[in-house]
């Protein structure tokens, strides 16, 4: 897949390095030429300079073929706007924006726009959101049996009770993020757009976990 970062400071240089080394073809976007740097002379990908949400940028830096798009400029608004420009004018599926102030996170995910907030495991988050393609365990105990792992989630369970999805799941989903904060859900918590579900299951769960997770309610699953 074919990924274009907007920003390169420590964060997008990170995400640049971390996505190559997964096989993904990658092109950085920066106003100033020297951050580039960063990169390092080993990275093989794109480094265009110029601004992000500039569409003829975008387009040298390849977004028409782009699976995704990482916004980690140093500005709350031109990463909003940047992302919005993949979304709506690209038609970008997974897009994600890193945000400063915590605040605007409800808007921009109204926007659908997921957002990340600043802190010192950004690239790994940012990594999580453009590519929420199976379980990513957080945590496993030391007998290997049993793990936390972050779940991808079809929007069509948006609207259901967490309960009812692990019942069906057969697992006990541990807590959401919601707009950034964690949160412990309770019998009648309903998933919103945009959350993040974590769950604790055993190993051997992994496949069957992420089948009904990925597929939606029962009467949705043939």
């Amino acid at each position: 897949m074919h990924v274009v970062i907007m920003g390169c400071g420590r964060v997008g240089a990170e995400l640049a390095q971390a996505l190559e080394q997964q096989g993904h073809t990658v092109a950085v976007v920066d106003q100033d030429p020297t951050a580039f740097r960063r990169l390092g002379s080993g990275f093989g990908g794109r480094r265009v300079s110029g601004v992000g949400f500039d569409q003829d940028t975008l387009r040298e830096a390849g977004i028409e073929e782009a699976g995704a798009f990482a916004a980690v400029s140093s500005g709350d608004n031109s990463n909003i706007i940047a992302a919005r420009v993949a979304r709506e004018m690209f038609g970008i599926e997974h897009v994600a924006a890193r945000i400063y102030d915590p605040k605007r996170a409800e808007v921009y995910q109204r926007l659908g726009i997921p957002t990340v907030a600043t802190v010192r495991w950004t690239a790994d988050q940012m990594l999580r959101r453009l590519l929420p393609s199976g379980a990513e365990p957080l945590w496993r105990d030391p007998s290997g049996g049993v793990q936390l792992a972050e779940v991808h989630t079809s929007p069509d369970w948006v609207g259901h009770r967490v309960s009812r999805l692990q019942e069906e799941a057969g697992v006990r989903v541990a807590f959401l993020t919601r707009v950034g904060e964690a949160m412990l859900p309770t019998s009648q918590t309903v998933l919103q757009e945009g959350d993040l579900v974590h769950v604790m299951m055993r190993c051997d769960q992994i496949d069957e976990v992420e089948a009904v997770f990925g597929t939606g309610p029962e009467e949705g699953r043939s």
